[in-house]
């Protein structure tokens, strides 16, 4: 038979097209072809591992149903002798962000939370919150109401007014005025609900509606409901031995561009998991969450959230408020952040909505977010693709890494048209 492929068959060739593959995250039962290894998405790993670019990485492709690509080169940690491999674990940090939004969006679908009702009628502690209105001319902040109670839609779009210090002088100078002033709130609303986009808090409130509104802990919450059914089982708040001995080691980038590692982390039972951020993952375990997105919100015969409720956490839901551009107050742990100048960029319920296509990559409509280690992934309804390519470095939007990034990207897209 002769005639143009389609995106899935075309896809479908590719993944059955390599061989040589690593280990696949898809479920035996499945029955999913092996990931290809094409030459030249290792070639673009490794380059940036030899290059010194990034200390080591992990990076997969999908579509719904197939894994495409997996690849995994460098070392887990500058000067160790084990390598990165696909089931190496990860601080994903913000990434887990996407979790809490979909377990929200779950109780939206079984009406235990509601989007446009006032969130301080599940928790009443988001009643008191205030609006930092600006200094005045002793230095000391003024503080107001807000103008419109907090909705849900506001905490899962970034438009609630809570802004992490990591990108806010503001709030970075407020906090060294409440030094001198316990009584100020901790986490002030930097603006009225609705009116501006600012990335920040806004999930652990979102956690905290969920744990509340199910009435169970928002980790035991994802087990039984998101990372159980998919069978994420190295997504976790608190790792096992096992898992502890495959972590990644974090590295600080130095001012002549070499790597140190940091010191590793004392294992300890994390007991605050708000649900913004402390979580660990691998690729394949990330991955499948992706793979359910893409599929409409099934995977493996497990459901996690209906095609409809998939659709809406796909569309743009803040308007004409841009998002995505956050300014550095501290860069040693982040640099400035615009992951795609001049592309125009949204914010949905749980993901960046890029609204123009990216030269050489994902579609217009894609969905993306990252971690502070220099994690990232991205969901492309139209071209149905899914990525994830995951470091373990400082600083956050590093140069290097969001070049790796890119290119990475591109190659898949690249791979993906010849097929």
């Amino acid at each position: 038979m002769t005639g143009t492929l389609s995106r899935r068959g075309a896809l479908q060739t590719l993944a059955l097209a390599g061989a040589g593959a690593l280990t696949g995250a898809s479920s035996p039962a499945f029955a999913a072809p092996a990931p290809v290894r094409p030459h030249g998405l290792d070639a673009i790993l490794k380059h940036a591992v030899d290059a010194r670019d990034v200390p080591g990485v992990v990076a997969m492709a999908a579509t719904d149903r197939s894994i495409i690509y997996e690849g995994a080169f460098g070392p887990r940690a500058v000067g160790a002798a084990t390598k990165m491999s696909s089931d190496t674990v990860f601080r994903i940090a913000s990434m887990v962000k996407l979790l809490t939004s979909v377990a929200a969006m779950q109780l939206v679908e079984r009406g235990k939370l509601k989007l446009d009702e006032p969130a301080e009628k599940t928790d009443p502690k988001l009643a008191s919150v205030l609006v930092l209105d600006g200094f005045d001319n002793k230095g000391a902040p003024r503080m107001r109401p807000p103008r419109k109670p907090l909705m849900l839609r506001n905490l899962l779009t970034h438009t609630s007014g809570f802004t992490y210090p990591l990108w806010d002088a503001e709030v970075v100078r407020y906090l060294k005025y409440c030094r001198t002033d316990k009584k100020l709130p901790r986490r002030p609303l930097t603006f009225d609900p609705d009116t501006k986009w600012a990335y920040g808090g806004s999930i652990d409130n979102v956690g905290r509606l969920v744990e509340i509104a199910s009435g169970m802990p928002l980790e035991r919450y994802f087990q039984e409901n998101i990372t159980g059914p998919l069978g994420m089982h190295d997504t976790a708040v608190n790792l096992s031995l096992s898992q502890r001995a495959r972590e990644a080691g974090v590295h600080r980038r130095n001012a002549d561009g070499s790597f140190k590692a940091e010191p590793q982390e004392k294992p300890a039972i994390i007991t605050s998991f708000t649900g913004g951020g402390g979580i660990y993952s691998t690729a394949p375990d990330y991955l499948t969450l992706l793979q359910a997105l893409l599929n409409g919100g099934s995977l493996r015969g497990s459901t996690l959230l209906k095609p409809g409720t998939v659709a809406l956490m796909a569309e743009n839901q803040i308007g004409d408020i841009e998002a995505g551009v956050m300014k550095t107050t501290n860069p040693a742990l982040s640099s400035d952040v615009d992951f795609f100048p001049r592309v125009r960029k949204r914010w949905s319920f749980g993901h960046m909505i890029t609204l123009d296509p990216v030269a050489g990559g994902r579609k217009a409509g894609s969905l993306t977010w990252a971690g502070l280690l220099n994690t990232y992934y991205w969901i492309d309804p139209a071209s149905g693709i899914a990525g994830v390519i995951m470091m373990q470095m400082l600083p956050f939007a590093d140069a290097r890494a969001l070049k790796l990034y890119g290119a990475f990207e591109r190659g898949v897209y690249h791979a993906f048209k010849s097929a």
